[in-house]
């Protein structure tokens, strides 16, 4: 099995779950964190059995073009991936997280790692909640990174020992509404692109899961746009998806 652009893709967003082993509240955390979680759904986050989404990415410049369609169960960690692999034939897969050392090299190395890239564009706001060994910062009211006007800006630094890219930094432009607005990333390591910019709308509501499913904006420079369709929640209880709408 083979992931078309899984490379090039992981290296452009550099998006991904730091394992943070010894992660502690060692850290102040400014309230911030928990406002911007619960306006994205966070006190009904229980109440969810399944979340469904397709990640679509297009980077022009890079002739960079691919859909990723996941279905994703929070409490089990069950996760189904479908795609095509470099040869046009379809590509599916269904495993379980906790489970992932017996899974095929293909699921770990390509996979795996895809899924925590797609996730972490897709509910951002809850792992700057969960990830409680970086270093959130409120820097007050700034100017957008993008467009004109201002929001409160949230820097998120993750520490320099753990995960996929250790030292990066994810600064979050958050208006009034607790709704980000724009989207700032700053690679830690020499890795191209250093810095990727973009927007957050096209908000919808998947039950009680607040989701911006459009995103706009530049990579090094390079227009880029990924957005989020056939996006979907599963509550306890219920066997019908709640589009998002």
């Amino acid at each position: 099995m083979t992931n078309s652009g899984r490379n090039t893709r992981i290296g452009l967003l550099g998006f991904a779950l730091l394992v943070l082993a010894t992660a502690s509240w060692a850290q102040q955390r400014p309230p911030i964190v928990e406002k911007l979680a619960k306006t994205y759904g966070l006190d009904s986050y229980g109440q969810i059995e399944a979340i469904r989404y397709t990640f679509n990415l297009d980077v022009p410049a890079l002739k960079l073009k691919l859909a990723h369609s996941w279905e994703w169960e929070p409490k089990t960690g069950q996760v189904t991936f479908e795609s095509k692999a470099k040869d046009g034939k379809p590509v599916k897969v269904t495993y379980k997280r906790s489970e992932l050392s017996s899974q095929p090299d293909a699921v770990k190395n390509e996979v795996d790692p895809a899924f925590v890239n797609d996730n972490y564009w897709f509910i951002f706001p809850f792992h700057v909640y969960w990830d409680t060994g970086a270093t959130v910062t409120d820097e007050g009211m700034q100017k957008l990174p993008m467009g004109t006007g201002s929001a409160e800006k949230v820097a998120v630094k993750y520490p320099s020992g753990g995960g996929y890219t250790p030292g990066d930094t994810w600064t979050l432009y958050v208006g009034k509404d607790g709704r980000v607005e724009a989207f700032r990333y700053d690679r830690g390591g020499a890795q191209k692109p250093s810095l990727v910019i973009a927007s957050w709308t096209g908000y919808k509501m998947a039950g009680p899961l607040l989701v911006s499913t459009e995103h706009r904006g530049t990579a090094d420079g390079a227009p880029l746009h990924l957005w989020f369709s056939n996006v979907a929640v599963k509550l306890a209880g219920s066997d019908k998806w709640m589009e998002a709408k």
